[in-house]
């Protein structure tokens, strides 16, 4: 049996990492700035997160969501303390598709409407309500296109009030930093005039923070710049630094009905000892402000260089964007440079590097961007 050709590859295989290096079977070392889509958050193999998941597997890897799993309660009560949210409650999932699904589904089951509001370059994932609310026809089947959303452009907030007056709309679904298209970042104004008016209109404001948040961005969740409090929160990647994990916070006023939501994977042992060690390492090391020094240094050094139309991003989510094609540059990078680095569409630069990267790796890879431009 073959694989199912779904990605182009590049011709490496990454057999070994550690901190913010990756090593190929080769045994070439590489700088990574990515971050495998923005998952190793902590750093790959950190001493901690290895030991700890080792000696969950050896004691118990899984039993179902039918029996008390302290486990949970553990990563709830750490995750509502570093993120503000204590009074939210918390739901395990497996992916962050699978989170966004959910809370669309929530919000449908508390005000019983049904059509949303997404935003142009939106990406929610991939499964039926997730791939729904993402702004790629290419990626949505015939199967997802029910005509449940509409798709305005980001900050236009009397489109949204437009589209709300007409009274069926349960839910916006908003990105704290828009990833894949392009760390293109709400305007703080636009964040809290939405809040409002789903406040005002008894819409769910659902923030997905499935790459911008676990304190990329500077601050725990990126929305949190504009001082809101959304109705629900998404989130993966990052959270789990390369263990598979979703997690949805619902806000006091949902209340939980037995049988609406449910799941066999999420919040199992390995999952939660996985989301807790990196919520363990975050605060012994600072990830957050370290997320946020490093990223500024970046940005202020990737200004200076001539020939970069635009350099946008908070903490260790950047965009650097050229007025041409930039599959040269990334090849250059990857088998000149050694360097990993994403893309957005065909003219953005993607860093998603683990929020460990020191000030020395950030000048390091300032001079092998500088060799390759």
């Amino acid at each position: 049996m073959k694989l199912y050709d779904v990605y182009p590859l590049f011709d490496i295989n990454i057999v070994k990492g550690k901190g913010c290096r990756v090593w190929d079977d080769k045994g070439t070392e590489y700088l990574d700035l990515y971050g495998g889509h923005a998952v190793i958050s902590i750093g790959h193999a950190h001493p901690k997160y290895v030991e700890n998941i080792n000696r969950q597997v050896a004691t118990l890897g899984f039993y179902s969501n039918s029996v008390i799993n302290t486990l949970q309660q553990g990563v709830a009560e750490r995750l509502g303390r570093m993120s503000g949210y204590e009074d939210y409650s918390l739901f395990f999932i497996n992916s962050g598709a699978e989170a966004n699904e959910n809370a669309l589904k929530l919000s449908s089951f508390k005000n019983g409407k049904r059509r949303v509001i997404a935003f142009k370059k939106a990406f929610h994932g991939r499964t039926s309500l997730a791939v729904e609310v993402t702004d790629n026809p290419k990626i949505i089947a015939p199967i997802n296109a029910n005509g449940h959303t509409t798709y305005l452009p980001l900050g236009d907030i009397e489109g949204v009030r437009a589209e709300i007056e007409r009274g069926d709309v349960t839910a916006v679904i908003i990105e704290g930093i828009q990833g894949v298209g392009g760390i293109q970042i709400p305007e703080p104004a636009f964040l809290q005039e939405l809040k409002a008016l789903c406040n005002a209109t008894g819409t769910t404001l659902i923030l997905d923070e499935i790459q911008s948040g676990c304190g990329r961005s500077g601050k725990f969740f990126a929305h949190q710049w504009a001082g809101i409090r959304p109705d629900i929160i998404t989130q993966a990647k990052g959270i789990g630094n390369g263990f598979p994990i979703g997690l949805v916070l619902i806000s006091p006023e949902f209340k939980a009905v037995h049988g609406e939501l449910g799941t066999t994977f999420g919040g199992n042992h390995l999952a939660c000892v996985a989301a807790r060690t990196v919520l363990e390492v975050m605060e012994e090391e600072n990830l957050q402000e370290n997320a946020d020094r490093v990223g500024n240094f970046l940005m202020e050094e990737l200004r200076r260089i001539e020939g970069i139309k635009e350099v946008r991003g908070r903490g260790l989510m950047i965009g650097i964007e050229f007025d041409e094609p930039i599959k040269d540059i990334r090849r250059r990078l990857l088998f000149e440079e050694h360097v990993f680095t994403g893309v957005s569409g065909t003219n953005v630069i993607r860093l998603l590097p683990p929020l460990t990267l020191s000030l020395d790796e950030a000048h390091e890879f300032i001079r092998r961007f500088k060799n390759v431009l």
